[in-house]
């Protein structure tokens, strides 16, 4: 089995890396997984009360995860999975936008789940993906 290596971005990443004791971002092989990425700020760890600020920030902390592991970014995800509290049209409309403009050129497989609540107070969506970086 390959030789695990974790990552933590600056700012937010750091700070839960010492207080929650977890990595943002772990590299097995061809493969980075990230854990999951809400809309907060990476400097000041707030998150957005915009829910279409929330969730495109959500969308661009996977990009700052993945390329912290060494990645290219959304460009090599396959696999993703949404966790929300809010399911509407709204919330909907802003996670197509995104998955329009972070993945043009390709289609991952999507799992979105509707839950009570995440792990930060005022949080509404969660992003978690896999990416195959084979030729990084």
């Amino acid at each position: 089995m390959s030789r695990l290596q974790y990552f933590s971005y600056p700012g937010f990443g750091e700070e839960k890396y010492e207080e929650l004791w977890y990595s943002q971002a772990v590299r097995v092989g061809d493969t980075i997984q990230i854990s999951g990425q809400g809309g907060w700020d990476p400097t000041t760890s707030k998150v957005h009360s915009d829910l279409n600020a929330e969730i495109d920030q959500a969308f661009s902390n996977v990009e700052l995860a993945l390329k912290t592991a060494g990645g290219k970014g959304w460009e090599e995800v396959y696999k993703i999975n949404i966790y929300a509290t809010e399911m509407g049209e709204a919330a909907m409309a802003a996670l197509v936008r995104n998955l329009r403009r972070w993945c043009p050129r390709h289609r991952p497989i999507l799992t979105a789940v509707g839950v009570k609540e995440l792990g930060l107070e005022g949080m509404r969506v969660e992003i978690e993906v896999a990416a195959y970086v084979k030729d990084n």
